[in-house]
């Protein structure tokens, strides 16, 4: 049987399931329920200090975009960070770490950045016997107008030195979490390691703002007739979070970085897709707040049987498998050749492949008089839109040409050239 037991920088857990700092983590009732969902762990809503009161808003507080069919893809939130008062919260998070000793419990925090505020909720949080902290430098709405979150996370300076503080004023595993807000995910991370951070946890929300009420021109959620940008999460952002991940995975400068995934992780598919690309355990929230906290019993079943049918017994196996398969775009060999297939049999006549590519791409299908679909293969590009707009899977696929075959499109050989460098088009490499 597959071991799902996860030790993430010494932070033990009994899966690699833990919840975001998030609504859901607010307070020991939900931390209690989640736990006794299943979830190995979790990282509580990020607490403060210093500064003016946090005071949320009464009214809506996300924004949302679904699907054709209502599937929620992401959500707009403009809420803060905790309201509740430290002392509660810091009492609670002692409690529920005593009565379950089994799951990993991280706190979150956010406070200005001077080190003796970081010194004073250092102090508190380890008499909790918390596992270890993570640094919000990720939230984009709200505390950022206070100097705090994205406004840290922006700053590579400003992480390296309050990592620093920390690791100096604390004995805690501290884990910095980054903000997707900035050109290059690169910077803050590389500056994370070099202010001594144990792990980094990425993607924090987008910054966003989900929709406008054309009635009332106002953005969405509304607050007494005004609106503001949130941090956008969900199903929507997974490919990005993706990125970011193998990024920091692949990067020379923070080779060894251990890494938290977080961003739209909604099935153990999804958590297995981030651990592949180097991360070592795997953070979720709207999936919680979507289906509610058994929803990881999914994701521990589905895991579990992906990991017995393909003879791994432990998730460290899955963790960076995929990152050395990540590559520049001009590392791709170019002399691979596909083309599209339609199958008669489970085509439905709709002709959306007809009209994307016909409309859109290289008019490389066409249409007969029976509204029967051929691909042309001497116009095929392979560029994979037939495939992505068919209703129908597995309806239309890409076959692959072997070496030695002549591509009708180009009139060339099928060769076996390694990879960019050594094409035939690429004229930098031939002029020198």
């Amino acid at each position: 049987m597959a071991d799902l037991r996860s030790n993430f920088i010494g932070i033990k857990s009994p899966n690699p399931f833990w919840l975001a700092s998030a609504p859901p983590t607010d307070k020991e009732y939900n931390v209690r329920r989640a736990y006794e969902a299943g979830w190995g762990g979790v990282v509580w809503k990020t607490l403060g200090e210093a500064g003016p009161p946090v005071v949320n808003v009464s009214g809506p507080r996300y924004g949302a975009i679904w699907g054709a069919d209502r599937r929620l893809l992401g959500l707009n939130n403009i809420e803060l960070i905790t309201d509740r008062p430290l002392e509660v919260n810091l009492r609670e998070i002692k409690q529920v770490k005593r009565d379950y000793p089994d799951r990993a419990l991280v706190v979150s925090l956010m406070v200005p950045c001077e080190e003796e505020p970081w010194k004073r909720i250092l102090k508190a949080v380890e008499e909790t016997e918390a596992d270890g902290v993570e640094l919000n430098f990720g939230c984009p709405h709200g505390m950022a107008e206070r100097g705090m979150g994205s406004a840290v996370g922006q700053v590579p300076e400003y992480i390296e030195m309050v990592t620093r503080w920390v690791k100096q004023n604390s004995r805690m595993p501290c884990i910095v979490k980054l903000t997707p807000n900035i050109t290059n995910i690169l910077y803050p991370a590389e500056a994370a390691k070099r202010g001594g951070a144990d792990a980094v946890s990425l993607i924090n929300t987008i910054n966003s703002i989900t929709s406008v009420n054309l009635d009332t021109f106002t953005p969405e959620p509304t607050i007494d007739g005004l609106g503001a940008h949130g941090g956008y999460c969900g199903p929507a952002v997974k490919p990005i979070a993706l990125n970011m991940v193998a990024e920091i995975a692949r990067s020379a400068t923070t080779a060894g970085l251990p890494i938290s995934g977080i961003g739209g992780i909604t099935t153990w598919r999804d958590a297995a897709e981030f651990m592949a690309l180097g991360a070592g355990n795997v953070q979720v929230c709207t999936a919680a707040m979507t289906y509610g906290f058994k929803v990881v019993q999914e994701m521990i079943s589905g895991l579990s049987e992906f990991m017995d049918n393909h003879g791994l017994t432990s998730v460290d196996e899955i963790v960076g498998r995929a990152v050395p398969k990540v590559k520049d775009w001009k590392d791709l060999n170019l002399n691979f050749v596909t083309k599209a297939v339609i199958d008669e049999d489970l085509c439905i006549k709709c002709g959306r492949c007809y009209a994307a590519c016909e409309d859109t791409s290289h008019q490389a299908i066409e249409m007969g008089e029976d509204r029967t679909f051929r691909v042309k293969d001497d116009e095929c590009v392979a560029c994979n839109l037939c495939v992505n707009v068919c209703p129908i899977e597995n309806c239309i696929t890409m076959k692959e040409l072997p070496l030695g075959e002549v591509d009708p499109r180009t009139g060339r050989k099928v060769e076996p050239y390694a990879n960019w460098t050594t094409h035939p088009n690429n004229t930098a490499a031939n002029a020198g």
